[in-house]
């Protein structure tokens, strides 16, 4: 349902508020840049520091702006399920056309409870769902049999956004899911090809709010079983990527952006502007990649 790369964009602010200026602008030069989809107010985007106001207004502005040009789904996840059901039923109220509903964080639930929680999203909200496995940040881990169960039992749970980090968990996870309505979806963009290798086929990305275009051609000839251009279009990216990941996200992605003029360098505490060391790496391998 959702193929391709799809851009987990950030949310550009300034010292008023959400930067709407530079945010039309960010959203136009991805759907120019030929992205398949956006999703809004994912990790990427900085919710956890944002009101529920100010979350309100930026989706309304997004559909709008994306005008339906390309599918839009909205981050509702929540580690309280009456919230992310709450949050999930808001958008498709609202208009999107799915939802990325990240795992509880902190609350370190059993993996019976984490099929709880999505069934009782599922049963008040139709939008397709992607789940989001980042165990790294949530401290809970979707485990390929419960990925499975959850494939056979939510009919409306449409794909699985993988950021484990774990190639044979995934692949596990791949096999659990084979030949059910679940698509395999990576949340890394350096293991998209080798996830797409494994039947994924979808790249949910941070890096293509730098580089749409060339992070669409890379899941472009994915689908097309070229996994050797695949793989070296990535590998010319490999070190940006890297420093994309330098600090944690989107610290540096705002500041590469920020270098393109898309928007300021302004993020809400406690996320705090990318180290100037670590900036001038960056700043060097995108002016060595002729990015800038």
């Amino acid at each position: 349902m959702f193929e391709g790369t799809y851009t987990a964009i950030i949310t550009p602010f300034d010292e008023k508020g959400v930067d709407y200026k530079s945010f039309e602008k960010l959203i136009d030069s991805q759907i120019k840049g030929g992205i398949n989809g956006i999703v809004f107010v994912g990790t990427t985007g900085e919710p956890a520091t944002m009101t529920e106001e100010e979350k309100k207004e930026l989706r309304s502005f997004a559909l709008e702006k994306v005008a339906k040009r390309v599918p839009v789904i909205f981050g509702t996840g929540s580690n309280c399920t009456l919230s992310a059901v709450k949050n999930s039923v808001k958008a498709q109220e609202e208009g999107a056309d799915g939802v990325l509903v990240v795992t509880p964080y902190y609350n370190k639930c059993t993996q019976n409870g984490l099929y709880l929680h999505y069934e009782a999203i599922a049963k008040e909200c139709t939008l397709p769902m992607i789940i989001y496995n980042v165990p790294g940040r949530t401290g809970v881990n979707i485990l390929p049999e419960t990925a499975g169960r959850i494939a056979h039992g939510i009919k409306n749970v449409v794909g699985i956004k993988e950021a484990c980090g774990n190639l044979e968990q995934i692949a596990k996870t791949a096999d659990a899911i084979k030949g059910t309505q679940l698509q395999l979806m990576s949340g890394d963009d350096k293991l998209a090809v080798d996830i797409a290798r494994l039947g994924g086929t979808t790249l949910i990305s941070v890096a293509s709010n730098v580089l749409p275009k060339e992070f669409t051609e890379i899941m472009a000839y994915c689908r097309n079983k070229d996994f050797d251009k695949a793989d070296a279009l990535l590998n010319k990216y490999s070190d940006f990527v890297d420093l994309l990941f330098a600090e944690v996200n989107p610290i540096p992605a705002k500041y590469a952006c920020s270098l393109l003029g898309l928007c300021k360098n302004v993020l809400r505490l406690p996320l705090t502007p990318m180290s100037d060391a670590k900036a001038k790496l960056l700043r060097e391998e995108m002016q060595r990649l002729q990015i800038i």
